[in-house]
């Protein structure tokens, strides 16, 4: 028999806010976190804005040695993972290290750290390359400093699909307890690609919004006049425990996890397939896996990227799997307000779902101020809205064509 799998611990950093309460209390209230970059001069750059992370410091999380060892992604996933943790209050023992494990995803990895070792060989030949630069910018790093700080010995992995990453983490982590491989799992994503080659490289795929003028307007999923996605950055982090656990040790339950779909377009490397399959087949696998049916979901986090493409495509896919219920279900897309956190999106949105079941209320798509004639479902513009909710999904799909999608549902307090 397979055991329930609840999240017990939620942290996330965000451009609109750093901690759990922050991000979650600037969502509900519509706050945007874009702003032009300040990290380099992007003067000469097609998109100049970013959702930066404003005023983190490490140096809370760790030590100045340790900072010097790390990229920003991995900062960011320590940060997340610590904030979550302490929520859940988790105290990894030596004799359950084993049944705890971290699956901490990047779809993008230490790019910052690359481009500064690459600049240093550059100058100063191959003998200026830090020894930390390989342990520093490699995805799997941030599952490895995780489950090092914490001591835990079970399963540790990083998943690397693009803007699935996390998203395909969570559901990962999830069958690893559902089949008593562990008892809890720290997991999510990171990602800090806000650097001249991330920015410039999205930028020269035209992938980016380039409203430069009004940043806090750029990022506008569903919008008729929608022209790009917005580069975020941050991280989120879950504490995935065992039902019964974390009812023993009296664990905050935010949500239930209760469904995972995962598929694949075959299509194109960038740009979703055109009828929409592979999110509706991840979608159809997260409920049914479930034992449900589309008309018991009421509120979907969408992957809502503001790209002209994947906004129709996903609302395609909605409409072919809900069916009549698709003009019923509300969606949302919350990087209208952080930006697209690219392989940490799914780890941050899968919390805002948790949340958004624990507090029964669905945060807004912000910016939706004239709807593409194509998007033309229940998307929450501008306003959160109170409403009572029993099973969310969470949707994140990827270049290469890799989908995935969460389905979390609410649970009684009694």
């Amino acid at each position: 028999m397979s055991r329930r799998v609840v999240v017990s611990g939620i942290g996330l950093v965000s451009s609109v806010g750093i901690g759990t309460s922050a991000t979650w209390e600037a969502l509900c209230a519509g706050q945007s976190g874009i702003a032009p970059i300040t990290y380099f001069d992007a003067a000469e750059f097609r998109s100049r804005i970013a959702g930066e992370v404003k005023g983190f410091d490490p140096l809370q999380f760790m030590d100045k040695k340790d900072v010097r060892r790390m990229d920003v992604f991995i900062q960011f996933a320590i940060a997340a993972s610590q904030f979550a943790v302490d929520d859940a209050r988790l105290e990894v023992s030596p004799d359950q290290a084993h049944r705890v494990g971290v699956f901490i995803a990047s779809g993008i990895g230490g790019f910052a750290t690359i481009e500064r070792e690459h600049r240093a060989l550059l100058e100063g030949g191959p003998r200026r390359i830090s020894p930390f630069f390989i342990p520093a910018s490699i995805i799997n790093l941030a599952s490895g400093h995780v489950s090092i700080r914490f001591g835990a010995k079970g399963p540790n992995m990083a998943t690397c699909t693009a803007c699935s990453a996390s998203a395909h983490a969570v559901g990962e982590a999830y069958e690893q307890i559902r089949r008593n491989v562990a008892d809890v799992m720290i997991v999510g994503g990171s990602e800090a690609a806000i650097t001249p080659m991330g920015v410039g490289g999205f930028a020269a795929m035209k992938a980016l919004s380039e409203r430069n003028d009004e940043p806090q307007k750029a990022s506008r999923p569903f919008d008729k006049d929608r022209d790009g996605f917005v580069i975020g950055e941050g991280a989120g982090v879950l504490v995935l425990e065992e039902y019964e656990r974390a009812r023993r040790r009296g664990a905050p339950i935010y949500a239930e996890v209760v469904g995972y779909g995962m598929s694949a377009d075959a299509f194109h490397i960038t740009a979703p397939s055109e009828d929409g399959d592979g999110a509706f087949r991840a979608m159809e696998m997260a409920v049914a896996s479930a034992g449900l049916q589309p008309d018991d979901v009421d509120y979907i986090n969408a992957h809502g990227t503001s790209t002209p493409f994947n906004d129709k495509l996903e609302t395609l896919a909605i409409k072919r799997y809900f069916g009549e219920h698709a003009r019923r279900v509300a969606i949302s897309s919350t990087k209208s307000m952080h930006g697209h956190l690219l392989g940490a999106a799914g780890g941050l949105e899968a919390g805002v779902v948790a949340l958004a079941l624990k507090h029964q209320v669905a945060p807004p798509t912000i910016n939706l101020d004239q709807p593409d004639p194509e998007c033309d479902l229940d998307y929450i513009p501008h306003t959160a809205r109170p409403m009572p909710m029993r099973y969310a999904l969470s949707n994140s799909f990827g270049f290469g064509g890799t989908n995935a999608a969460l389905l979390l549902a609410r649970v009684d307090e009694a």
